[in-house]
């Protein structure tokens, strides 16, 4: 029993060397290691160790992501008050604290996709996995909308709600990197400005009335 829980406390101590490892080279150096062998080097591990963790970069960087949206949402649902919201305010008061995360790794991010092409179709691999738990997230969140009638259910259209949301998040991401405002002030902006409207959308509107009162005609003619 003894050797096996030192196994796995090595091997989760060497998983967050490795991660943290991989940022501070990044900040320091201002991009990603030269190869696996020297970053393997610098961390004082073998090369074939690291890929007990890691297959590559990519999946290094993936995993930041993943947990960078897994602390935010722990942060965020550990509030008390988080279950009595409603879906529009757990959807904002989620990223706002995504945002409070990813501001603790600015410089890192900054060194990675600053310079990259933006914009909510220009979606690095490494970022695929963080993609599908997010839309997870915003399911749940649009179910519960649902069923409370704040999200209205439209036939079709509602199937890609959970994909605006998800682009709604690349979006606030995206303006949050070429954010120069005080206090990132503009970016709070935009979150709630956008929250509202995609929520507005997405709630019974005065269309969807006229449709079940035209359906009603016709159904009663």
């Amino acid at each position: 029993m003894e050797t096996t829980t030192t196994k796995k406390t090595t091997k989760k101590d060497y998983r967050k060397l490795i991660l943290e490892g991989f940022v501070t080279h990044v900040l320091e150096h201002g991009t990603m290691p030269n190869s696996v062998f020297k970053f393997a080097k610098e961390l004082k591990m073998k090369e074939g160790d690291f890929y007990s963790y890691f297959t590559s970069f990519d999946a290094i960087k993936s995993a930041i992501w993943v947990q960078i949206f897994e602390d935010s949402l722990a942060q965020i649902e550990a509030q008390e008050v988080y279950k009595e919201y409603s879906a529009r305010e757990k959807f904002l008061g989620f990223l706002f604290t995504w945002i409070e995360e990813l501001k603790k790794n600015r410089s890192y991010l900054l060194s990675l996709y600053g310079e990259k092409p933006k914009g909510i179709t220009a979606l690095p691999k490494e970022v695929k996995e963080f993609k599908e738990k997010f839309k997870d997230f915003a399911s749940e969140i649009i179910l519960e909308g649902k069923e409370t009638q704040e999200i209205a259910n439209r036939p079709v259209i509602s199937d890609r709600y959970d994909e605006a949301l998800w682009l709604q998040g690349w979006f606030v991401f995206n303006y949050w990197l070429d954010d120069v405002s005080p206090r990132f002030e503009k970016t709070d902006a935009a979150i709630e400005k956008s929250v509202n409207l995609a929520f507005d959308l997405m709630g019974k509107s005065a269309l969807d009335s006229f449709i079940d009162f035209a359906k009603f005609l016709y159904q009663n003619k």
